[in-house]
């Protein structure tokens, strides 16, 4: 379905430029630059929000080829009259670039507020469509329910669905948007984190059935009570039929009963200790070889039961939620009146639903993106995107299954899928089912087609493999984690699990303070503090930070051959490893004058006739008296910066006017003198407590010092220069001194500067390892090295395979460290020893192969630090590159 310009104004109520544009038809709506597709027929809604602007992508955006925009009216020039628009908008005004449709014409709707819009349009767009419409909300299991009411209920209705947990603000409003006139049903997520916010949801969803899984914890900083949380929530069933829910949930319960009069719902409960509508009996785990639940339930006065091949009480519950809804279903809508038998079958063959995309190392080189749980047109373009952050390879391979009961017709389906992996610029295709051969002539890159999982093993050698980045995405029914266990990298048991969203996460919270125009430089040093260097880069370089920083040049050489083109500075550049900085235009913290006489040697060495200047970072020591200039040796310094001679005056003076020839990166040409070569980007110094309010007056000092210590220096030089001494810790503690740029480092890895602040963001990284070996050791033998571990009686012991040469601290050993198996803690017995730890399970019910954890979300690395008695830096950056690292995106 699709709309005019012109209708589209009229819906959301906005100004239209120019006037006579408004018969061009918007087939998709963009809010993200970064994940165009089809430049025609695709308007960009440049969303504003205290992280980000759309409108700064719009310029590039229009060089790619798109012509619509929805963009909010305080971005022009206009009188006031606000419906008189005088004047184009900035965008426009500008000599335009070579169009990539030569007759198409720029057409802008202008609007109050572009998120407003947004769920205007989309509340509209659903209006069109008479089809049944499941609403989902709750603080857990939303996309689980949702994922497995669209496993249950494909075979008899064409659904169309949220992807993956589209349920925010913007996320609803971009699900309806994909609402086709060959839909029969819709199942819809709505989430929210603020009051009112699920008002403007139900506006948009207008759910005729619900389903509200539970209330948890999550964003109750943001309500007066969990009952006020409950009522929210409950208000995106305000027109709905009926609302499904577990009445043991005595919240729940409480609100649905004493609602709002004005929501005229039927309640639906289910219960397994009292009387509802759906009463559960029992639930029987079953024992054997094979994973089984049985549920029996009474309805109506007869017995049904249904089983599901899970057993944790979180998909017992979830499973019982979808048993209800799809009741709900069978007495409204007659189409699945006959088919409850049929869905109850069903039950037993529910897949897992895969809840993030994990990367790995692959063989010969390669990175493995493994997404082999589900595969549908949504999660195919959202995964895409995944891929195409992964810049250490040139080479991206796309292993695709058929796309199963889309309910589309299959030429169109495989016409978008092509289009869709020809935008993203995906160098190889290997296909696997009947339809992907049957349509195979619709892909143009290089192509290969199996018919089967097994064809594809047995036929294609995992040499052809070579320094890639390959993407896994396929139905369940492939089988395809047969394809990622034969092409991941083998590695030790040992797993240090990356959450790239948590990171994502961190990065825009300590953005939301900052200062609008204040830049952030992400520092990417030791491993990314142990969590990898280029998988670090890329993300952070797709979620447009501005600077890079490492420690030593090799570092940042990694990141240049893995793609990362951001400015990168290096913290300390080593006189033999200048003429290499050069070479990958990496820009060196200048700290004393040796090192700045051996950079200048560096560039007469590798002078060229088109050299431009190299862009450097001066250090100043304002307390921390680690490396740094000291206020005394400005004099100095800023000589040798400005230099004597007629030809650096001239130099620095066309740089201070803006007359010296500007590189890409806004450096000035080389001079004739080696010394005026040098640009300073910034200036900066490093605080020596910012998170130890007992020395907060020694921080502020060193602010003062550093004020007055740079601007002697960018006074004397007369150009603009960047400034930035606050760390992770004073981003949040300072924020007056956040001067041009902040340095983001321990805080983007998900350790806060206190219990408040810790509190707003997200644990990062995950360590675990498993059971080895259990052992029963009777009271008075030893226990490993120099025999140090004593039973003091009967216990059974875990040996798990990780030591000290893998970062778990030898400080841990003789009963200092704790480890979790099964949620439970089992502290060391006997020394940490180089690749081995033991610990004592005695009166744990623990098993060979069992998973253990040595910190995650639950026992944060703060506490593994503490029992070390060292900091969290040194445990993160301890973690050995032999430990292999996951990253996931959930």
């Amino acid at each position: 379905m699709t709309y005019t310009v012109k209708q589209i104004a009229e819906v959301v109520g906005g100004k239209l430029f120019p006037e006579s544009g408004g018969d061009a038809e918007v087939r998709d709506i963009l809010i993200d630059s970064r994940r165009l597709i089809r430049p025609e027929g695709t308007m960009f809604v440049a969303i504003v929000t205290s992280r980000n602007d759309g409108h700064q992508y719009i310029q590039e955006l229009y060089e790619k080829g798109v012509r619509l925009f929805l963009v909010s009216k305080d971005c022009y020039n206009h009188n006031d009259d606000e419906t008189s628009i005088s004047h184009k908008p900035p965008w426009v005004q500008r000599s335009k670039p070579q169009r990539r449709c030569e007759d198409a014409s720029e057409i802008t709707i202008i609007v109050p507020d572009t998120l407003a819009a947004l769920q205007q349009l989309a509340a509209f767009h659903r209006r069109q469509f008479d089809i049944p419409v499941i609403g989902i909300t709750g603080s857990n299991g939303k996309t689980i329910v949702k994922e497995w009411l669209y496993q249950l209920l494909a075979p008899d209705y064409n659904i169309i669905r949220s992807p993956k947990s589209y349920n925010s603000q913007i996320g609803v409003p971009l699900s309806v948007w994909k609402m086709e006139t060959e839909n029969q049903l819709a199942i819809f997520e709505a989430g929210i984190s603020m009051p009112g916010e699920m008002e403007k949801l139900e506006e948009i969803i207008r759910p005729d059935y619900g389903i509200i899984t539970n209330i948890g914890h999550a964003h109750d900083e943001h309500f007066k009570s969990t009952i006020q949380k409950t009522d929210e929530k409950l208000r995106v069933f305000k027109h709905s039929k009926v609302v499904v829910y577990c009445s043991d949930h005595d919240l729940i319960d409480s609100c649905v009963k004493f609602c709002d009069p004005a929501r005229t719902f039927t309640p639906f409960s289910w219960s397994r200790k009292k009387p509802a509508d759906l009463e559960v009996k029992s639930v029987t785990r079953e024992p054997g070889t094979v994973i089984r639940t049985v549920v029996n339930v009474v309805y109506k006065g007869k017995e049904l039961s249904f089983a599901i091949p899970f057993t944790d009480d979180a998909s017992i519950e979830n499973a019982i939620h979808c048993f209800a809804m799809c009741l709900v279903l069978a007495e409204y809508d007659q189409r699945i009146q006959d088919s409850v038998s049929r869905i109850q079958e069903r039950f037993a063959t529910l897949a897992p639903i895969a809840m993030r995309l994990e990367l790995k190392d692959a063989i010969n080189r390669c990175s493995l993106i493994n997404d082999s749980y589900n595969s549908d047109i949504n999660s195919l373009g959202i995964a895409l995107d995944f891929l195409i952050q992964q810049n250490q390879h040139k080479k991206k391979t796309v292993i695709l299954s058929d796309i199963l009961q889309s309910g589309r017709d299959k030429n169109d389906l495989y016409n978008e899928i092509s289009s869709l992996l020809e935008s993203k610029g995906i160098s190889k295709l290997i296909g696997i089912g009947r339809d992907m051969n049957k349509y195979s002539d619709k892909f143009k890159m290089q192509k290969t087609f199996f018919y089967t999982t097994d064809d594809f093993l047995m036929h294609y050698p995992g040499s052809s493999f070579q320094d890639e980045s390959i993407l896994l995405k396929g139905a369940r029914l492939f089988e395809f984690e047969r394809i990622s266990n034969a092409l991941q990298q083998k590695a030790h048991e040992t797993v240090l699990e990356i959450n790239l969203d948590a990171m994502v996460h961190n990065l825009n919270y300590y953005r939301s303070l900052l200062k609008p125009g204040v830049k952030v430089m992400a520092m990417v040093k030791a491993f990314s503090y142990g969590s990898g260097s280029y998988e670090i880069a890329n993300l952070l370089q797709y979620h447009r930070a501005d600077y890079l920083a490492v420690a030593y040049a090799d570092e940042g050489v990694e990141l240049r051959k893995a793609g990362i083109h951001l400015p990168i500075m290096v913290m300390s550049p080593e006189e033999h490893s200048l003429d290499t900085l050069l070479k990958y235009n990496l820009e060196p913290e200048i700290y004393n004058m040796q090192i700045l006489d051996q950079l200048i040697q560096a560039v007469k060495r590798n002078q060229t006739s088109n050299q431009e200047s190299v862009r450097v970072h001066i250090k100043l020591d304002t307390g921390m008296h680690r490396l740094g200039f000291q206020e005394e040796e400005l004099d100095e310094l800023i000589k040798r910066l400005v230099g004597g001679s007629d030809i650096e005056a001239q130099h620095f003076t066309q740089a201070a006017s803006g007359e010296a020839k500007q590189n890409r990166s806004g450096g000035v040409k080389m001079q004739a003198d080696p010394a005026s070569c040098i640009t300073v980007v910034s200036v900066f110094s490093h605080l020596a407590a910012s998170e130890d309010e007992r020395e907060d007056a020694f921080t502020v000092n060193q602010i003062a010092v550093f004020e007055s210590m740079s601007s002697r220096i960018i006074s004397a030089i007369g150009y603009p220069v960047l400034r930035h001494i606050l760390n992770s810790a004073g981003i949040s503690r300072f924020p007056a001194a956040q001067f041009d740029m902040v340095r983001l480092g321990i805080g983007l890895y998900g350790v806060g500067a206190n219990v408040g602040e810790q509190l707003k963001m997200r644990n990062v990284s995950t360590l675990r390892t498993i059971v080895i070996q259990l052992k029963k050791i009777e009271k008075g033998e030893t226990i490993g090295y120099n025999r140090k571990g004593i039973a003091s009686e009967d216990c059974s012991i875990a040996v798990i395979p990780i030591g000290y040469a893998d970062g778990l601290d030898r400080r841990l050993g003789n009963g200092k460290g704790k480890v979790y198996i099964g949620g439970k803690a089992a502290t060391t017995i006997g020394n940490v020893c180089m690749d081995l730890a033991m610990v004592d399970v005695t009166g744990l019910n623990v098993n060979e192969g069992d998973e253990v954890v040595i910190f995650d979300d639950a026992h944060p690395v703060t506490e593994l630090a503490k029992a070390a008695e060292t900091i969290p830096y040194e445990v993160m950056t301890g973690i050995s590159r032999r430990v292999k690292r996951v990253y996931y995106h959930e």
